[in-house]
Formats: structure tokens, C-alpha cells, sequence
């Protein structure tokens, strides 16, 4: 599982560091004035389809029963649902799209009611949507494809798909701009296209697996009606947290012009760790829980669960301390050019802490999710998340005056912090989260170390800037510094206290490198206990 997880954040980091740089020119060139409000709202809009069809609902249902037909009977069985998914995908998709295309004003109306307010504003919102809706369709076919290379344990393809979303959206930006209204359209034409490319090689990924799909008559075979009855709950019980950003937009559009930027931004940093982490964590061990469960390996299902928590809280906790305590000086640095000046940095950066504190939850949703749908249980994730969507909508209309910008991420990080603890409970109840000796007393060190980190970063950031306050060339410098300060601090804690042992993964990395021609798979690196 290890090798898999590694795997897939090395690809997603690739991809969050294109982001950035995508990001930075995005800031440079509009800030957080109107153009940029509008696009970071029609481009929510396809990503969060996508997130709901494609990476949650779709994935919860389809990677189960992909990796389950392919062990018990075969890859030609496997590969026959695939096509019929893949079918039925596409012609409802389809369909969706062109109704969005032609009700967007109205789409519009409810995703981002407080435009309504600016005629401008909310025409180019629509107009910039109806660019980027395609991106939907395309890439929802592109995660039914990916999750047939991970059903195949093969997982480079579709986390390195991302990272030609960021290619095509610089080139849109650098190259594309001067030829089109603004830069919005430039970056909405960069999206949709690159919906294309991703589609093309993951096709080519699954054929080059020995697992090439092409595309029948859409029909509603048995599977296919079992696969829809269990992705239907999924819509919301596997994506809450995207429903809940959802409506952190509808109430950022009824807060002060620039907050959905401000917003986007801060949301930018924080899906680092979610991405590298979280993603990778969640992708891997959806279809090894899976196998385990189908083949009746109930111990070791449960020693998976507590190994991917290990392995996502050892970096999400100092990843989460770290943004809290270093938010400013990483907007200032990473966006404050061009648009977007000082005060932009220091009110996202406010926004930053608030998604800092919910973080940890958000990861372990990744983690704690798959251990229900390796079982085909998509209803417990549902009703769990209703009840999320409705405390989050309450926080949000809380806290949306009196903390403004921080409130809706502040909203969401308290409604997955619930969230996470309910579908723990839930896994404890049935047995299926039992937190072994190793988990018990390596959480707390983790704790212990992250906390180190944090108040080394703390006495340190504010000293190293002003030491190069107004050079702004060397803000990357102390930057990059103030990193290495906080990663050296956490890793030699974490391995004097015991949270971890640096040799473990040493020689792990060791044998990845000597099997890494054999295609032989790595296992879990072993505790010290075992």
C-alpha cells in the first residue's frame, strides 16, 4: 500500500506545484477583482461534478466491484462492466452537459446568488461557465478510466493526469490570453481542453494495461442497476466535504466582492497536503481493502485501516500546524505579485487558518470513506453526511457575519472535524477500526512532534522575514528555509520520541528501488512491533 501511496502523491505533488505556479499567474494578472470571482466560480462548478461523479460517488461504488469481478472471475468479466459503466456514464453526462449549457444562467442563479447583485459580473460568470462545463463529461470519463488502471493496481497514469490540467491552463494563460476577452476566458478554454488530453491518455493507459475498453450501447444491466443504486447515496455521503464547499461558495458570493478569491486562494495551499496526502491515501487503499474484504482477510483489513491513518496523520499534522502558524508569510510569498498585494495576502491567509484547523479531519474522511465501500456500504457515509451538509449550512450562516471571509472555511473545517468522528465511531462499533498497539502509541508522538514543529516555526518565520523585509527575491529564500527548518525540527522529534522509524522507510525506499524493474508489489513497511 505504501509503494501505491507513495506513488500517487509524487504525481499529485507534481501537479499541486504546477498548480501553483498556474495560481501565481492567475494572481498576478487578476488578483481578487471580478474576472476572478467569476472564473473560480464556473470552474468550481464542472470540478465539483466531477468530484461528486467522478472521484467520490463513482469511485465508492465502481473500484469494489471492478477489483472484486477481476479476482473472482476474471479480467474479461472485469472488463465487460467497465464498458457498460463507462457506456451509461457517458450518455447521462452527455445529457447533464447540455442541460447546463442551457440553463446556466439559472445553474448561476443558485450557485452564486450574491452575483446577481453586479449584471457584469454575473454574465461573464455564466459565459465563462458554458466554457468550462464540457470539463465535466470529459473528465468524469477520464475517473471511470482511472479507476480501471487502480482496480489493476497500476496508479501513475491517472495521478499523473492532473498534472496536464495545469500544462494546458498555463499555456492557456501565457499563450491564449492576448486572442480573448480576458483572462478568464483564457483560463476557462485552458480547462476544457485540457479535459481532452487527459481523456486521450488515460484511453491509451488502460489499453497499454492490457485492459482496453471501447464503448456499446448504453444498457441497464443488473450491475449497472446495482452499481447506480449504490453510487445514488454516494453523491453526497462520499463527497460531503465537496457539497460543503459548495456551499461555502453560495455564501462567499453574498459576503464583500473578492472573498471567493480569497477564498480560492487560500483553499489552493491547503489542497496540497489534501491532494499529496489524503488523495493518495484514499486512492491506494480503496482497492486493497477490497480484495481483503472480498477474500475474508477481516485482520488484515483492519491493520490496513490503521496503517493508512498512520501514514496520513505522520504528514498532515505537521502539514496542518504549519499552515496555521505560517499562513501569511506562504500567501505573501506564493501569490503577492502583480494583483494581488499585501492586504489580499494577509485577509487569504486568515482564510488559510481557519481550513488549517479542519484539515487532519478532511484526510482522514479519504481514509476512514473506503472502509465502508470496500464493504458496499455507501448508506452509512450518506446519512452521516446529510447531517454534515445541514450543520455546515447552519455554521456557515453563523459565523458569515461576524467572521466574514473566515467563516465559511472555518464552517467547513468544524463540519468535517464531525464528520470524521462519526464515521469513526461507526468503524469502532463494527470492528472495523480497532486502533492496534502500534497506532496507540505512535498518534500521540505524532502529536508531540507536530506541536515542536510549530513553535520552532512560530519564534522563527516573523525574525527571518523582517531580516529581508522589502526583498522581495528573497522571500522564496526564507521561505524555502523556514520549510527546511520546520521539517528538519518535526522529523528529528518524531524520531527521537518514537513516532517513527527513519530506518523503516529508508529501507523501504531501499527495496522499492531494487524491485522497481520486476514489477513486483511492496508491502506495508512492518512496525516495530510486528
Amino acid at each position: 500500500m505504501l509503494k501505491s501511496v507513495m506513488t500517487v502523491g509524487g504525481w499529485t505533488m507534481a501537479s499541486r506545484i504546477l498548480g501553483f505556479v498556474r495560481d501565481m499567474l492567475m494572481a498576478a494578472l487578476i488578483g481578487t477583482g471580478p474576472v476572478a470571482d467569476a472564473f473560480f466560480v464556473a470552474n468550481k462548478l464542472p470540478n465539483l461534478f466531477r468530484r461528486l461523479f467522478g472521484e467520490g460517488a463513482f469511485n465508492a461504488a465502481f473500484v469494489p466491484e471492478f477489483a472484486g469481478l477481476l479476482t473472482a472471475e476474471g479480467p474479461a468479466a472485469a472488463r465487460q462492466f467497465a464498458q457498460e459503466a463507462m457506456a451509461v456514464m457517458a450518455f447521462w453526462l452527455g445529457a447533464l452537459t447540455i442541460l447546463g449549457e442551457i440553463f446556466m444562467p439559472q445553474i448561476m442563479t443558485v450557485f452564486a446568488p450574491g452575483f446577481s447583485a453586479d449584471p457584469a459580473k454575473f454574465a461573464l460568470a455564466v459565459d465563462l461557465a458554458r466554457i468550462t462545463f464540457p470539463y465535466l463529461m470529459l473528465i468524469c470519463l477520464a475517473a471511470l478510466l482511472s479507476g480501471v488502471l487502480n482496480g489493476l493496481d497500476k496508479f501513475a497514469a491517472a495521478a499523473g493526469a492532473p498534472v496536464l490540467y495545469n500544462l494546458f491552463a498555463i499555456a492557456a494563460l501565457v499563450g491564449l490570453a492576448p486572442y480573448v476577452p480576458t483572462v478568464g476566458h483564457a483560463a476557462a478554454w485552458g480547462v476544457s481542453v485540457s479535459g481532452v488530453v487527459q481523456l486521450a491518455l488515460l484511453v491509451w493507459a488502460v489499453k497499454r494495461a492490457g485492459m482496453p475498453v471501447r464503448l456499446p450501447r448504453p444498457r441497464l444491466t443488473p450491475r449497472m442497476r446495482l452499481l447506480l443504486r449504490r453510487m445514488a447515496p454516494g453523491l453526497v455521503g462520499a463527497s460531503a466535504t465537496q457539497l460543503n464547499q459548495a456551499v461555502d461558495v453560495i455564501i462567499a458570493s453574498l459576503l464583500p466582492a473578492g472573498t471567493v478569491s480569497l477564498l480560492y486562494y487560500a483553499d489552493r495551499v491547503q489542497q496540497l497536503p489534501l491532494g499529496v496526502i489524503g488523495t493518495a491515501v484514499g486512492t491506494a487503499i480503496l482497492p486493497l481493502l477490497s480484495r481483503q474484504v472480498r477474500g475474508g482477510e477481516a485482520a488484515a483489513a483492519v491493520g490496513t485501516l490503521n496503517r493508512a491513518i498512520e501514514y496520513a496523520l505522520f504528514l498532515t499534522l505537521p502539514a496542518a500546524l504549519a499552515l496555521a502558524v505560517s499562513a501569511f508569510p506562504i500567501m505573501l510569498v506564493l501569490f503577492g505579485r502583480g494583483a494581488f498585494d499585501v492586504e489580499s495576502a494577509r485577509l487569504s491567509a486568515q482564510s488559510l487558518t481557519a481550513y488549517a484547523v479542519g484539515l487532519p479531519a478532511v484526510v482522514l474522511l479519504k481514509v476512514l470513506a473506503p472502509a465502508f465501500f470496500a464493504r458496499g456500504d455507501t448508506s452509512t457515509p450518506v446519512r452521516i453526511g446529510m447531517i454534515t451538509l445541514a450543520l455546515n449550512f447552519v455554521l456557515n450562516l453563523a459565523l458569515m457575519v461576524p467572521l466574514q471571509h473566515i467563516g465559511p472555511p472555518l464552517a467547513t473545517s468544524l463540519a468535517a472535524m464531525f464528520n470524521m468522528g462519526a464515521l469513526a465511531v461507526m468503524l469502532i462499533r463494527r470492528g472495523f477500526l480497532v486502533p492496534d498497539a502500534a497506532l496507540r502509541r505512535r498518534l500521540p508522538r505524532m502529536l508531540i512532534a507536530a506541536l515542536a514543529m510549530a513553535v520552532t516555526l512560530w519564534f522563527t518565520e516573523d525574525p527571518l522575514f523582517e531580516a529581508i523585509a522589502g526583498a522581495r527575491g528573497l522571500r522564496v529564500v526564507a521561505l524555502a528555509v523556514l520549510v527546511g527548518v520546520g521539517s528538519g525540527v518535526y522529523l528529528l522529534a518524531a524520531q527521537l520520541l518514537g513516532a517513527i522509524d527513519l530506518r523503516d522507510i529508508l529501507a523501504l525506499l531501499r527495496r522499492r528501488r531494487l524491485r522497481r524493474g520486476g514489477g513486483s508489489s511492496i508491502s506495508p513497511a512492518p512496525s516495530p512491533e510486528t
